[in-house]
């Protein structure tokens, strides 16, 4: 079976290198691991200690953000090392200032995981949710070094728990410790004898809650609100936008709209200017001024990183990605008090399942149930107020898996 696997990696890396001759992403995945070794003897000194953080990609990093804030804030004798997966986490996160280094992980091959380790030879690793990498996971194991895996979540279904999966199982004996998110997953994981699991929630809780306190002000975006009721639209696609604008098109409602779609090429910020009514003010934020900027009806942000800031201007929230492959993070929105909408696509994502059925959320399948949910809301300001009350309390009573995971860590 490790036979078969090594040969799965090299076959894997030979069709990533094909496809970089004309994908972007897969050029990005095999540059960004070119010299590596070579970066990283030259980075860090054997002198160094070292605690390293894994993560998939964005969506993992965020993940595991406050664990590695807070490790640095309680250990800053230690360097973090952080490396990702994907070229999609990677190259957002290049440069993000709590990290002494940031790297791509090599291949998954014995020589890759023993020349990686002796150049960083760290004191403590985590992997963040899912990561299993068979041979780095062996080699840490060998070496005895501390291995964490941070708000890991399991499902029945994962290869973990077939009877036929026993080197897939050997792996989870490797970790020192689990932190999980749920009781389900402790209670799986006990099925196949791992016992060393503690129920910690899940970090993001306290990350996104770290946003409200760090938020940024924007007087741009408190110019367009005025006195206004805003709905804003984050992460948004085609899909969620003709039904969004459709609505804001046809309604008799006074309102006014942000909109932060997922894509901010050219093309297809024009496509939604063009598909709002003539009737309607739109603008762009990257044009927006003290003067111009309150007339506009609806305001599309062609830029990133503001989104996390923006959901604080805003009394309800529509969430993206609900008619593709799956809606994008609403624990954002949540965490501002904000009630949610989101599209059909949402059952993999534990908090928008909880929030649909307390209350502080809801689901729509198509414009008629959209307006029929935005109506409910805005013709109603108590509604939106209590809706928004449940989100925000749904994240203030899961936050603290952070410190119950660095309590657990022991550090000398």
């Amino acid at each position: 079976m490790t036979i078969l696997y090594l040969f799965g990696i090299r076959i894997f890396y030979i069709l990533v290198t094909v496809a970089s001759l004309f994908n972007p992403k897969a050029k990005l995945w095999i540059k960004g691991r070119k010299k590596i070794f070579k970066e990283l003897s030259k980075k860090i000194h054997s002198n160094d200690k070292i605690a390293w953080f894994h993560c998939a990609s964005l969506g993992e990093f965020e993940q595991g953000r406050p664990v590695i804030e807070s490790f640095r804030q309680k250990y800053p004798d230690y360097k973090i090392l952080l490396t990702f997966y994907s070229p999609s986490g990677y190259e957002i996160r290049k440069n993000y200032e709590k990290a002494d280094f940031i790297f791509y992980l090599p291949l998954d091959t014995p020589r890759n995981a023993k020349r990686f380790l002796n150049i960083v030879n760290p004191e403590f690793v985590f992997f963040i949710k899912y990561e299993f990498w068979y041979f780095f996971l062996h080699e840490i194991w060998k070496r005895k070094i501390p291995l964490y895996l941070v708000s890991g979540i399991f499902r029945k279904n994962q290869r973990f728990f077939k009877k036929y999966a026993v080197k897939s199982r050997k792996m989870l004996a490797w970790f020192t410790h689990f932190f999980v998110q749920n009781e389900e997953s402790k209670n799986l994981l006990n099925t196949i004898y791992i016992n060393n699991v503690t129920v910690t929630g899940d970090t993001r809780f306290d990350r996104v809650f770290a946003i409200t306190q760090q938020s940024k002000d924007l007087p741009l975006i408190e110019k367009f609100v005025k006195n206004n009721l805003v709905i804003v639209a984050g992460s948004t696609w085609k899909p969620d936008e003709d039904i969004l604008i459709k609505y804001f098109n046809e309604s008799d409602i006074r309102f006014k709209v942000i909109i932060a779609p997922h894509e901010i090429h050219k093309e297809n910020i024009n496509r939604i200017i063009k598909s709002v009514s003539k009737e309607k003010i739109v603008m762009k934020f990257s044009e927006a001024n003290e003067e111009n900027v309150s007339n506009a009806d609806v305001l599309i942000i062609d830029s990133i990183g503001l989104l996390s800031s923006i959901y604080k201007y805003g009394q309800i929230a529509y969430i993206g990605g609900g008619f593709g492959k799956g809606i994008h993070n609403i624990l954002e929105a949540a965490t501002f008090g904000m009630p949610i909408i989101f599209g059909p696509v949402y059952e993999k994502f534990r908090e928008a399942v909880d929030l649909k059925k307390l209350g502080g959320a809801c689901l729509i399948s198509n414009s008629e149930e959209l307006k029929s949910k935005f109506d409910f809301l805005i013709e109603n300001k108590g509604n939106i107020t209590l809706a928004g009350k449940i989100s925000e309390k749904y994240v203030n009573e899961r936050k603290g898996a952070t410190s119950k995971i660095l309590s657990f860590i022991n550090v000398k």
